[in-house]
């Protein structure tokens, strides 16, 4: 083909198409990535937008090449005009190719700056995206992050137009590429081509996310990433290679935005070429000429069929792993459970396996599949989520975290026991308010009731809505107390067969009866409760008050013990004393019999006498007294029976003698003179002093200095 000014123009109209072509996938797929908020098209947007500059590039350099043909045109006609005639100023009329200089000026500065511009955006978008990728699994334990759009038909209808559209324009710029004249344009048939298999792989990831597992399109974006690196990479390579590649004379050198991997991919044809020229030089002869490849060429369709009937016997064949269940869909109904190992089963489409998902689905993303596997332990907080962070005190006057759960309940007991105002009373609600954390630990046990009850994403979702109603009747009916201070472990076995029998009427039959969620719950309870912060000081007042009560209590308690051990000796001995007297007392009043009352308090007394405290002692010191004022009254009653006899035995010596004990009584300690009657005028002379003088003050009674 000639490289005239109707090739080049050729090339830049098919340049300007492609830059059209580029540009509108470009913008198709980012507008449909913000309005949907698909990183994967927006990853792709960024790929398929770094062929625009490429695709103008390649537009303005074959147009230039177009001005530079025309140029060369006109120049060689107004040499043959002016062949004949000679002059002093001829000159070789360099000076007035003024295209061709652009052209050369475009190759040396404009293309190697389009390339540096390609190279450096793309390695810079695909390292700030792996950046982005990198927080957002490590912000998620080591997760990939999910898209946050559902599967759409509208993604599946545009990836298989810009796949297709991609493919046939990246094949047919190819073919012109072919020609030297255009060879430049595998550059931008590489761009065309990035975008076909961008386009198919949207469509895949859609596809196969509609089929049920969205793994495709969770590592898409983290794909894309590194291919926007490796393109990058590669277009500064070829940079660098091309500074120090010889050049011949006359030819145009080869862009560094010319990906030679994407150029492969849109030439298949190449590689096959390349492949058997490579086998044929290590061999030594063609091997397309042999009677081997002869014979295979001829049996081709019958190796097919064969190749093809071993795949499809082959769908027979499935291992379930060690921790999976699963389950035989013949013709789309259930027909068995498989264990884990190798299992044979009628080839696809006659029977497939179907094994349950383990996923859960948030509020501001698409359902995120965790895990194929129905063996371990799940978990499900149907309360208040447990403190993200450990490392800090538990407190209830602490910040919980954000979203708490808070259950009704039942006011105090304090205000059953009228210890306190009723709440109504005081003009507030006449319930309580707990935040309490409720995590459930459950296991599948029945793998074909736990697939049917629910769709995957909803299984969570159902279980959670089920119990969290079950616990809200539960705690309904408890105080505070109970909740925040009572047995835990009895209020956890009711919640669980609560639970429990709340699940088993999940999932009805045709008869209408509840076949259960094929669960089986290993624990559900409350692991902690507390109050709202703002009341959390209410509750420290009630618990010190209640410290208090109790403190106070057991100070009676310790002075009952010492009161009761001080005066009977033992607290059962005073316990049962307290029971008997009570009894003698209801006796008299209710007039019972004598006897029976004296019976009463003799048992009474023989308590007492037991007992070994004051009470004891002083039964002991009652009965002396009383003793010795028996005898003592008895002595005075058998000397006045001797009085008796002595009188009527001698009234007049008894009289006397009587007289003279009285007189001796009375002078006793008294100075007695004794005179006759004779003597009519006594006079006394006597010193009247105090017998007892200052010395016997101190001395015992009945002493005196005599007696020393």
């Amino acid at each position: 083909m000639k490289a005239d000014y109707l090739t080049y123009r050729k090339a830049t109209s098919v340049s300007v198409l492609g830059l059209v072509i580029q540009t509108a996938q470009a913008l198709i797929l980012l507008i449909y990535g913000v309005l949907h908020r698909d990183t994967v098209t927006l990853s792709g947007a960024l790929i398929v937008g770094f062929g625009v500059p490429v695709w103008l590039g390649l537009s303005i350099v074959f147009d230039q090449h177009r001005r530079e043909r025309i140029e060369a045109l006109e120049a060689e006609a107004l040499a043959q005009t002016s062949g004949a005639s000679g002059s002093v100023f001829d000159s070789s009329g360099d000076e007035f190719r003024v295209a061709s200089r652009r052209l050369a000026s475009l190759y040396r500065y404009f293309i190697p700056a389009v390339s540096l511009l390609v190279g450096g955006g793309l390695l810079l978008a695909g390292i700030l995206r792996i950046r982005v990728i990198g927080s957002q699994i490590k912000a998620q334990e080591g997760q990939i992050p999910a898209s946050l759009s559902d599967p759409d038909g509208w993604a599946i209808a545009v990836g298989l137009g810009m796949a297709v559209t991609g493919f046939i324009f990246a094949r047919f710029v190819s073919g012109m590429a072919k020609h030297p004249a255009w060879a430049n344009l595998r550059g931008g048939a590489a761009y065309a081509v990035a975008s076909s298999l961008i386009g198919l792989a949207i469509t895949v990831g859609h596809f196969v996310d509609y089929a049920g597992t969205d793994a495709v399109r969770r590592h898409l974006p983290i794909a894309l990433a590194l291919l926007m690196v490796l393109l990058g990479a590669e277009v500064f390579l070829n940079f660098v290679l091309d500074l120090y590649r010889p050049r011949k004379a006359g030819e145009n050198p080869r862009p560094a935005f010319d990906s030679r991997v994407l150029s492969f991919v849109a030439a298949p044809d190449r590689i096959a070429k390349s492949v058997s020229e490579a086998i044929n030089y290590q061999l030594g002869f063609d091997v397309s000429s042999s009677w081997f490849y002869q014979l295979i060429s001829r049996r081709i369709g019958a190796l097919a069929a064969v190749a093809v009937l071993v795949v499809w016997g082959l769908s027979s064949f499935t291992v379930i792993q060690p921790h999976q269940q699963g389950m035989v869909l013949r013709w789309g109904s259930f027909s068995r459970v498989i264990e884990p190992g190798l299992n044979v089963k009628l080839p696809w489409p006659m029977e497939r396996v179907e094994i349950p998902d383990y996923s859960r689905k948030l509020p501001d993303r698409p359902r995120e599949v965790l895990g194929y596997t129905t063996t371990g332990v799940r978990v499900l907080d149907l309360g208040s989520p447990p403190p993200a962070n450990t490392m800090t005190a538990i407190l209830w006057t602490n910040d919980h975290v954000g979203e708490e759960v808070y259950q009704v309940v039942q006011p105090s007991r304090l205000e059953s026991l009228r210890m306190v105002e009723p709440a109504t009373r005081r003009g507030e609600s006449g319930v309580a308010l707990v935040s309490v954390e409720i995590p459930m630990y459950y296991a599948v046990r029945d793998v074909r009731q736990f697939d049917s009850f629910a769709p995957p994403e909803m299984r969570d979702g159902l279980l959670e809505a089920v119990a969290r109603r079950e616990i809200m009747r539960f705690l309904s009916h408890r105080t505070v107390d109970e909740v925040v201070g009572g047995d835990r472990a009895s209020l956890n076995e009711e919640l669980a067969r609560s639970l429990r029998s709340a699940f088993e009427r999940l999932n009805p039959g045709p008869d209408g009866v509840g076949r259960g969620a094929g669960i089986e719950v290993l624990f559900v309870g409350i692991t902690n409760a507390h109050p709202n912060k703002a009341v959390s000081q209410s509750f420290e007042k009630v618990v010190q008050a209640d410290r208090k009560m109790e403190a106070k209590i057991e100070s009676a308690r310790k002075e009952e013990v010492e009161i009761l051990t001080k005066v009977v000796g033992s607290t059962d001995l005073a316990r049962r004393l307290s029971e008997e007297i009570v009894t003698l007392e209801r006796m008299q009043l209710e007039k019972a019999a004598a006897g029976a009352i004296t019976e009463q308090e003799l048992k009474i007394q023989s308590l007492l006498e037991r007992a070994g405290g004051s009470a004891s002692e002083l039964v002991a010191r009652a009965k002396a007294e009383r003793w010795t004022r028996h005898m003592g009254e008895r002595g005075r009653a058998s000397r006045y029976l001797g009085q008796i006899v002595a009188f009527e035995a001698s009234p007049a010596v008894f009289r006397a003698g009587e007289y003279f004990d009285a007189l001796r009584a009375a002078m006793a300690g008294s100075r007695v003179f004794i005179v006759s009657d004779a003597v009519s005028d006594l006079r006394l002379q006597a010193e009247l002093q105090d017998v007892d003088t200052g010395v016997s003050t101190f001395m015992p009674r009945g002493d005196s200095p005599r007696d020393y």
